[in-house]
């Protein structure tokens, strides 16, 4: 069965966005759109998913072809939106008014299907997300602790500082003096 929209797990970046739209030229189709998660093909050029999958995994990326994995994969992207939204918005909205603003389904659903496919709650999954955005904050070395916990929204730097220590087990003076190399890719956070 052929089709003309493809939804793609590990696209994270827009480095993501141009090796897929390379890759899928490469193969010979004709993408017309290329978003994190969904490369939409020209009419004239549909992909039939089986020949297509070994191609994206040998690239890092994979075929998601149930919808509540294709959810889970666009929450994951919207959640990185979100990351932004909290550093600079100046009032910025909760997690599920975020969500719900963007999807047209109850957070409370939304939760279920992610924490169901992620196996991991949403919540959690931000904080993981966060933290690796602490780590690359941190590792430029040009702010605070305590300029970082006020960027994320954190209500403290021992606040941050805590929850730093229980995802990564360092302290972040130690993460500061090993500068540890631990910063993992958003693929790999659930």
């Amino acid at each position: 069965m052929k089709t003309n929209l493809l939804h793609i797990k590990n696209m994270v970046c827009p480095r993501c966005v141009e090796a897929v739209h390379n890759l899928l030229e490469r193969a010979g189709y004709s993408p017309k759109t290329v978003t994190l998660g969904v490369a939409e093909l020209d009419e004239n050029t549909p992909a039939d998913p089986e020949d297509l999958a070994p191609l994206l995994q040998a690239a890092g990326f994979e075929l998601l072809r149930g919808r509540a994995e294709q959810l889970t994969e666009q929450i994951k992207g919207t959640l990185a939106e979100y990351l932004e939204h909290l550093r600079t918005a100046r009032s910025p909205l909760t997690t599920s008014a975020f969500l719900t603003d963007r999807f047209a389904a109850t957070y409370s659903h939304l939760s279920k299907v992610f924490s169901r496919t992620a196996h991991l709650t949403i919540e959690k999954y931000l904080i993981r997300l966060k933290i690796e955005r602490v780590k690359e904050m941190l590792s430029y070395g040009e702010l605070t602790l305590n300029q970082i916990a006020d960027q994320m929204r954190y209500s403290s730097g021992q606040h941050l500082s805590n929850q730093f220590r229980q995802v990564t087990g360092y302290s972040v003076s130690e993460f500061r003096r090993l500068m540890l190399p631990e910063r993992l890719s958003l693929d790999a956070l659930a």
